[in-house]
């Protein structure tokens, strides 16, 4: 018999397997079931009635009182369920936007200003950067960038950051219908700009907020600082009163991180980051809610010095301020994706996944390492999954490594292409992008995806109560030309 022909046999016996597999409490616990009912009707209803005659009161009273007791301190020790109550992405304004051609003539015109070192052979490697980059022609960015020279003073940013994050927080409250002041708590996150007072201060104020509320501002944390807010956020929630809210702001503010010299490591973040952020409602009340929030993952590989140093904010030669992106991150990346992968995958995929993965795992340890790694089904565990948009080559490595197809990332090109790398709060454009779509179904579950410096893969598990009503969000205006194709080289 071929091999092929033995694969094939394979996958169609594979679904058998997972049925029996995956409900192997309910195929073993029928026939006893149906044995007991067999018994209890050839011994009569005269003999069991004398049977529980026979049982002593402290008998009775353990067997009623111990699950009982049981069930109730397991009830009161589980964690509160986090609800998404809404969440909302900023939306870009027309007059942001930046062409390729735009970004490339303002890029030349940069080489002029007196204290920057960017030349022309700069220009020329950025420029084959975009082309190849999966961005689109809409992606914006900062007033402060289309300046020569842009600025990257504290007003500049500190506008910056108003814009996108009211933005979103006003139209997230729109959606919701809550109060400013019914707002427990406030996490922000930004990696690169940490002003004095801090995000947290300047929304508190915006929105005159209640001076009790625990509020946290995480920076230096990365693209996957989205979803470490999230978590976060949820263990506040584990200690507030029931049905409190949390309020989760993420972005990464650009002004002040434009490089102007010419390392061409440091170049590429000038090429894929753009304007963006979301807000997001968290709460422990069910009411009103849009997603359970089932799972969130994270592990970090910053005990190894390449992972620490694979993006590394440091100065150049020249002393100009930039974002250091290692030729081994996608390396780094996939390290440490699957080590998120082996933490996560007991706690959401189906047992005959995790069966299959760990005899995978007793094989190489006792027969030979060299027998090929069981990679688990994560399809069988969600239905959407939303990728860190962070560069093209980021969306094509976890799709080869999880075997997804191309409309499982579809979410996650098309986010990158309409809005540029939005850092961490780019998992949200790409769930409204599903949801834009009329994609998304109650009960189908959600795996986001982040990656940070440091070097962190963080994930978080969702599952769907009530999808988005309508299209409304930062696709509305564009949701009906996608998707679009993505030449692998873009002429311009």
């Amino acid at each position: 018999m071929s091999s092929s022909s033995s694969s094939a046999q394979l996958k169609r016996l594979k679904p058998l397997y997972q049925h029996v597999v995956n409900n192997f409490l309910v195929v073993m616990a029928a026939p006893l079931a149906v044995a007991a009912i067999v018994n209890a009707a050839r011994v009569g209803p005269d003999e069991l009635l004398r049977m529980a005659r026979a049982l002593r009161p402290v008998h009775v009273f353990l067997a009623a009182f111990v699950p009982a007791a049981a069930a109730t301190l397991y009830l009161m020790l589980r964690p509160r369920p986090v609800y998404l109550v809404d969440y909302a992405c900023f939306r870009t304004k027309p007059n942001c936007r930046v062409p390729f051609a735009t970004f490339l003539e303002h890029a030349k015109l940069v080489t002029y200003v007196e204290d920057a070192s960017i030349d022309e052979r700069s220009v020329r490697f950025m420029t084959r950067l975009l082309e190849r980059s999966g961005l689109g022609e809409e992606t914006c960015l900062p007033p402060a960038h289309h300046f020569i020279p842009p600025y990257r003073n504290l007003e500049a940013s500190r506008a910056e950051v108003e814009v996108v994050i009211f933005n979103a927080i006003d139209d997230l409250l729109a959606k919701t219908g809550i109060s400013p002041a019914a707002i427990d708590i406030l996490v922000v996150n930004c990696s690169l700009f940490a002003p004095i007072p801090s995000f947290t201060d300047m929304i508190i104020n915006k929105y005159k907020m209640r001076s009790d509320i625990r509020n946290v501002h995480l920076s230096g944390m990365g693209c996957s600082a989205g979803l470490i807010s999230v978590g976060l956020a949820r263990n506040f929630l584990q200690v507030a009163p029931h049905g409190a809210h949390a309020l989760v702001v993420s972005t990464e503010t650009i002004t002040p991180n434009y490089y102007v010299g010419k390392e061409r490591a440091m170049l590429l973040p000038n090429c894929l980051f753009r304007m963006g952020g979301a807000a997001v409602l968290l709460s422990t009340s069910r009411a009103k809610a849009r997603f359970r929030l089932s799972r969130v993952v994270r592990t970090l590989t910053g005990a190894q010095d390449s992972a620490y140093r694979c993006v590394f904010q440091e100065e150049d030669g020249e002393g100009h301020r930039g974002i250091n992106l290692s030729k081994d991150l996608m390396t780094i990346a996939g390290d440490s994706l699957k080590a998120n992968i082996t933490a996560i995958g007991p706690l959401v995929l189906p047992a005959s996944e995790q069966l299959l993965f760990a005899l995978s795992f007793i094989a190489r340890r006792v027969l030979n390492r060299r027998v090929k790694p069981y990679l688990p089904d994560f399809r069988m565990a969600f239905e959407h999954f939303c990728i860190h948009a962070g560069g093209r080559a980021v969306i094509d490595e976890l799709q080869r490594s999880l075997g997804l197809s191309d409309e499982h990332v579809e979410a996650s090109r098309m986010a990158l292409h309409r809005f540029g790398n939005t850092s961490s709060s780019s998992v949200w454009y790409e769930l409204a992008y599903i949801e834009a779509k009329g994609r998304m179904r109650p009960g189908d579950r959600v795996w986001m995806i982040g990656f940070g410096s440091g070097f962190k893969c963080n994930s978080a598990a969702w599952e769907c109560i009530s999808p988005a009503r309508n299209a409304d969000g930062p696709w509305a205006d564009s949701i009906c030309r996608y998707p679009v194709d993505i030449p692998e080289v873009l002429k311009h």
